[in-house]
């Protein structure tokens, strides 16, 4: 299937696709603070440069897009009708960085927490899972 805008418009929009403070991410954020805990954002020295870090706990939070991190079993991660070796790559490439970046960071002693786009709209849920990874110590919650 051939894409339905140009090369030009489509660069123009894929361009303003964001890799931090993206909107779920922001949520995530402001729940997070709201509940009382204190992080810091996207720590280049650790492994995938968590989007929430939690030093003194070891605890890292990735707030992952479901398309772009190929959330399974979400509708939101659908494969594009167009292009579909290249987005096939590129999508499955994703997916296998994140579990190798989650192992490192396991290794190295964090725990690490994965919050899907999908899961922001019961936000009791949500509050409670970060509630329970934040206060609790032991094995990741995924």
């Amino acid at each position: 299937m051939v894409d339905s805008i140009n090369p030009t418009a489509r660069s123009a929009v894929m361009a303003k696709v964001r890799g931090k403070n993206t909107r779920p991410e922001l949520i995530v954020r402001k729940m997070v603070f709201a509940a009382g805990y204190r992080y810091r954002l996207h720590v280049r020295k650790l492994p995938g440069s968590p989007d929430l870090v939690f030093a003194s706990r070891k605890k890292v939070i990735f707030v992952h897009g479901c398309f772009w991190h190929r959330h399974d079993h979400c509708a939101a991660a659908r494969m594009p009708k167009s292009r579909v070796e290249f987005w096939s790559d590129k999508l499955n490439g994703n997916k296998e960085r994140d579990v190798r970046v989650r192992d490192e960071l396991v290794q190295i002693g964090w725990q690490v927490l994965v919050v899907w786009e999908c899961e922001l709209g019961d936000t009791a849920l949500l509050e409670y899972k970060l509630r329970r990874f934040l206060g609790q110590t032991g094995v990741a919650v995924k």
